[in-house]
């Protein structure tokens, strides 16, 4: 069985494992199609690739890791993306999610705080051919305001708070998908829907582990259960 396979059958099984949390069987499979474009390999550092197909995390340098297969194919598929969308992703890493989503979206745009790994990501997914990919250096905590409104955000680092920016920077009727939580502690994942009249749901899904959303804190984010909808 080769690494790709594998992964996949891992993803189908963590589904199962899981599907009283998510409340579906199977993930869509245009996700699952961009799951098996895009080459993990190519996206960790020489030393790691033999970490590339085990559903796990892995390292990618400067304290950061690239994420378990299984959770970024959830998180993708919970951000229930359209071909026509523009999405803004917090937290480029390697570039492995930005490509992932390029495949299922019109255009990306990532921010990344680390200067390396935001230089190292842009480069990658230049020379790998994911044009419909922007990455710039920034603070993910303030958003990308010249592209906004999104149609989609996804953050790939945990935050104690869901930052007011980002909320703001959704279109009506459009999804963010943050895990929620503080570093070595409990985290959820959870998704934020800004209805069509402007009012926000937010959904919990499941507890994950990931490293903090790093940067300036937005201090007029409203409290975590005063945004929860039940």
């Amino acid at each position: 069985m080769s690494g790709l396979q594998r992964m996949l059958d891992d993803i189908e099984m963590e589904v199962n494992l899981t599907r009283h949390l998510i409340g579906k069987d199977a993930l869509d499979d245009r996700v699952m199609a961009a799951i098996k474009q895009v080459p993990r390999h190519k996206f960790l550092p020489a030393d790691f690739r033999f970490l590339a197909y085990d559903n796990g995390p892995a390292p990618i340098g400067s304290g950061q890791t690239i994420s378990q297969p299984y959770i970024v194919a959830l998180m993708t598929d919970l951000l229930n993306t359209k071909p026509t969308d523009t999405v803004l992703e917090i937290g480029t890493g390697s570039g492995y999610q930005a490509a992932i989503l390029s495949k299922l979206v019109k255009q990306v745009y990532s921010l990344e705080i680390i200067e390396e790994l935001s230089t190292k990501a842009r480069r990658r997914l230049e020379k790998l051919g994911y044009n419909n990919v922007t990455v710039r250096t920034g603070d993910g905590h303030f958003g990308w305001p010249e592209h906004a409104p999104f149609d989609g955000i996804i953050v790939t680092a945990a935050t104690p708070y869901i930052p007011q920016s980002l909320i703001d920077q959704l279109r009506p009727g459009a999804r963010l998908v943050i895990p929620v939580g503080f570093p070595f502690s409990y985290q959820e994942l959870m998704v934020v829907e800004k209805k069509a009249d402007g009012k926000i749901e937010t959904r919990n899904i499941l507890g994950v582990s990931f490293v903090p959303l790093t940067g300036e804190c937005d201090t007029e984010t409203k409290d975590v259960g005063d945004q929860r909808h039940e």
